[in-house]
């Protein structure tokens, strides 16, 4: 039986910048406890599910803009200039007391959306697409650069890394295959 040598890995990358506010209330400190924003920069690697050798035409996994597409869609028209609250912020309420059109634009998060929770659940949303898609790409990891000098990098599966909620997971925003950034 002769076995074919493993294919090498081979990694289509894309990165999306956008900007956000969000704030920190759990006690982090009290600059983060104030509104504020940064340019995050969003990197994320994707891999063919069942790796083949090129097929000596195309010569590629799959085009890029087949592969990025409703990826960046997603990042360009929910997640940029959006606000990022925790479920427990009582700004949330206010917003969708005060101003519902907008609280469509929060990010709603279990516990202080920092950038390990964001990467988390933006990898989980990145999975929910390549499933949706019919599962050729799977997500490696995703960097999510908060600034310059500040980055998380998580690679793999990235459910242990979300705090437990009190609904079923087809209702966490994040595990659906939609541009919702909330649930209710």
């Amino acid at each position: 039986m002769t076995v074919a040598p493993d294919l090498p890995e081979t990694e289509l990358v894309f990165t999306r910048r956008f900007s956000m506010g969000h704030r920190l209330i759990a006690g982090s400190s009290e600059r983060c406890a104030m509104v504020h924003g940064h340019n995050e920069y969003v990197t994320v690697r994707l891999t063919a599910t069942h790796p083949q050798r090129l097929d000596g035409q195309h010569n590629m996994i799959t085009p890029f803009a087949s592969a990025k597409t409703r990826w960046h869609t997603f990042i360009d028209n929910a997640v940029d200039h959006a606000l990022q609250l925790s479920d427990q912020d009582p700004l949330l309420t206010w917003f969708r007391t005060h101003e519902p059109e907008r609280a469509k634009r929060i990010i709603v998060t279990p516990g202080d959306p920092t950038t390990e929770l964001m990467a988390a659940l933006l990898l989980t949303k990145l999975n929910a697409f390549l499933h949706d898609d019919g599962g050729f790409l799977q997500a490696q990891g995703i960097e999510l650069k908060e600034t310059p000098t500040n980055t998380v990098r998580l690679n793999g599966c990235p459910d242990l890394f979300i705090p437990p909620v009190n609904r079923p997971p087809e209702e966490c925003w994040w595990n659906r295959a939609d541009h919702s950034i909330a649930d209710s």
